[in-house]
């Protein structure tokens, strides 16, 4: 299981020094990947009806592939992720011609995880809608993966109509595509369209029946799973060295092949903070998969 960690969106700040040490630390340490999460606006929580998201206004996130742009430049081997962009709130061709330049520019780092998200507020403010997110999303990955393998592409769909045009430059390899979410239906998406999926809970019950789901949805597809990522996510707020090991052996147990930490909310104030916990947290879980 690959070691990862959350780029800190809301506590990282806006010095561009601290972007860069905190991705070139992760690098140091030997983490195999590093994930960003996205939101493009937040709502007033002061807003008629009031607004209980867990992000507002004041939680700052820095723009996706303008930092994955970044981190490209500054680092050399660190697989880069998304997790998980929320697809179909962007406009479909952008995104590919987005994700291909940082793909090529990172020499083949990128893996895009995408979701469907849960903000209508967003998708309202970037005109698109938020009631078929669902069924938008199956047709924007088919574009994206046209526009990516082909040099001229016509498709004719029920949300996208491509003309005979086609992105320039194109990545050099497929593009790794990985699933978020926790529905029955974004499992049999991930299984059909998808290399990964990225659950959204902990390693307990409802993982392990997800689990099941998925390894039975790859069956139907003719897809192994052992072929297929599983990325999950830990915490370091509230936990310590031992609950660090113990819940990386739980997603181990369960088949998880990536493993990334946060360290968000858990009360660091500067990106040394943030850099020490990643080491600590590599460190207990690394030493605990030895014993």
């Amino acid at each position: 299981m690959e070691l990862g960690v959350v780029f800190p969106q809301s506590e990282i700040g806006n010095d561009p020094v601290a972007v860069r040490d905190f991705a070139q630390a992760v690098e140091e340490l030997s983490f195999s990947h590093l994930l960003i999460y996205d939101h493009v606006l937040g709502a007033d929580p002061d807003r008629p009806g009031g607004w209980t998201g867990p992000y507002d206004k004041d939680t700052a996130f820095h723009e996706v592939f303008v930092v994955l742009g970044y981190l490209a430049a500054i680092t050399k081997t660190v697989e880069l992720g998304t997790a998980v962009l929320v697809l179909p709130q962007r406009q479909t061709a952008l995104v590919a011609k987005q994700a291909a330049e940082v793909d090529i520019l990172s020499g083949g780092r990128l893996r895009l995880g995408v979701g469907t998200g849960w903000n209508a507020i967003e998708y309202e403010a970037l005109g698109e809608n938020f009631q078929n997110r669902g069924k938008r999303q199956v047709e924007q990955i088919a574009v994206m993966r046209a526009l990516w393998e082909q040099d001229v592409v016509s498709f004719s769909g029920k949300y996208h109509t491509v003309s005979q045009a086609g992105l320039n430059p194109r990545p050099a390899r497929r593009i790794p595509l990985w699933f978020g979410g926790g529905a029955d239906a974004l499992l049999a998406r991930a299984a059909r369209h998808g290399d990964g999926w990225m659950p959204l809970m902990g390693p307990g019950k409802e993982a392990a029946r997800s689990l099941d789901k998925l390894r039975s949805f790859l069956a139907e597809e003719k897809r192994d799973f052992s072929t297929f990522g599983v990325q999950a996510q830990a915490q370091v707020r509230g936990g310590n060295p031992e609950k660090w090991a113990t819940h990386a052996e739980k997603w181990r147990a369960l088949g998880a092949t990536h493993l990334a930490i946060a360290t968000m909310n858990a009360g660091h104030l500067t990106v040394d903070d943030h850099i020490a916990a990643i080491s600590l947290y590599k460190d207990a879980v690394t030493e605990a998969a030895k014993g």
